[in-house]
Formats: structure tokens, sequence, C-alpha cells
């Protein structure tokens, strides 16, 4: 049975190359306006450099320009992953909030895992570059820095797109500390900096089973979905 092509690939997309019909997935506009092409090979993809921003003191190392494709979708799904290593003489920050232990994320910003695997799953369900391209570590300007201003960017490029959070469900896992303590302060931080009702923002927090670095104490991650709605 023959597979139709995408609602916005030409007609040719489809009988061509993987590398033409990967770029078919996503509208001309959408490209034009947030991207530009800096080199390409018939081996393989055309390389994209994300326009900058006007105002460097306040956006990105390398900000994005937000605009919606000529099809708009009622709504859009992203997953989000980070890990950290655990070492001492670092604070411990999760969902903007300081949990006491003996040892926290080792990171160049304040290594928050939560708001940065938050952050990559909405630049992911608005098909843009992830929190390392956007606030590279490479930069001193994001030395420290609190991941709430990572967060501010990515709701304001949600918002710009036309979408706010449907819903939201993270999973931290970590052997220790326990977080029942402050799973509610976490959620609750976490709500106000996306702008939403706490009730869409679950939060789960499990161990690793004392299995490999992360059950050894030696690291932290979070799984985020996420469901954005068109507003």
């Amino acid at each position: 049975m023959a597979v139709s092509a995408p609602f916005f690939a030409s007609p040719t997309a489809a009988t061509t190359s993987h590398q033409s019909l990967s770029l078919s997935f996503y509208p001309p506009s959408f490209l034009r306006r947030n991207f530009t092409a800096v080199s390409s090979s018939s081996s393989s993809l055309p390389s994209f450099r994300v326009k900058s921003a006007a105002s460097p003191s306040v956006a990105p190392t390398t900000a994005v320009k937000s605009d919606s494709p000529s099809k708009t979708l009622p709504f859009r799904v992203g997953h989000g992953f980070d890990l950290h290593r655990l070492e001492p003489g670092y604070p411990l920050i999760i969902g903007g909030i300081s949990i006491p232990h003996d040892r926290g994320c080792e990171a160049h910003s304040d290594g928050d895992v939560l708001l940065h695997c938050v952050v990559d799953a909405i630049l992911g369900a608005l098909g843009l570059p992830d929190i390392g391209q956007i606030f590279p570590d490479s930069d001193p300007k994001w030395k420290g820095a609190p991941s709430s201003v990572f967060m501010k960017e990515a709701v304001r490029l949600m918002h710009e797109a036309g979408y706010d959070i449907g819903n939201l469900d993270a999973t931290l896992i970590l052997q220790r500390p326990k977080l029942s303590p402050h799973k509610e302060a976490i959620r609750a931080n976490l709500s106000e900096l996306l702008g939403v009702d706490p009730s869409v923002v679950n939060l789960k927090a499990k161990t690793h089973e004392k299995v490999d670095s992360l059950g050894e104490n030696r690291s932290i991650a979070a799984h985020t979905v996420v469901l954005l709605m068109r507003i």
C-alpha cells in the first residue's frame, strides 16, 4: 500500500532521498524564518545556524525566533532528559529549590536537572534546538546562572509560538536524598515558572535500586513529557 507524503511535503519529496524527505517535514516558512543554511553536501544534511538575538544582555547566546508554522497544530508533544554527576562542594538544586545534601550537581550553570529537562521538553515540542545550543556551556555568561533564566526563555518562546502548557509529567531518578519532603515545594515553584496551575504539573521521584551511577548516588537524572496546547 502506498504511503502518502506529509501534508506539507512537496509531491516530489516523497520519492527523493532521505535528505530531501527529512527536510520536507519542516514547513519552508519555519526553516526560512528560524535558521540560516551554512553548508550542505550530497552526503550529509545541511547545517543550520539559529538566528542571533537583538539584545544579548537579556537573551540567550543563540537566540531563537519562534514563528508559527504555516500549518499550526492544535497540540505538540515534547520529551526532555537530563543527567548530572553529583559531586561534593556543589549545592543540590532541583526545580529551583535548594535540597539539603552532602553533594550537588556539577554543571556550568546551577545544575538544576529538572528545569534543564523541562526546558528541553518545551523546546523539543516546538521543534527548536536544545538547551545546550541556546545556552552553551562554552559561554562564561551562563557560569553559575540560575536555571530559571532558561525556563523563562523557553516559556517566552512557547507563548510566542502560540502555545501553552496542557500538562507536564516529570520523573526524577536519584538514590538520595529522599524527595518526599520537598516534592510539593518543587511542584509549586515549577508551576509558577511555567505560569500554570499546579494541577497540570505532575512530579514523581524514583530510586535506581542501587544500580549504576544513579543507584550509587553518583548522579541524578530526570525525564519530562510535556503537552503543549494551542492558545
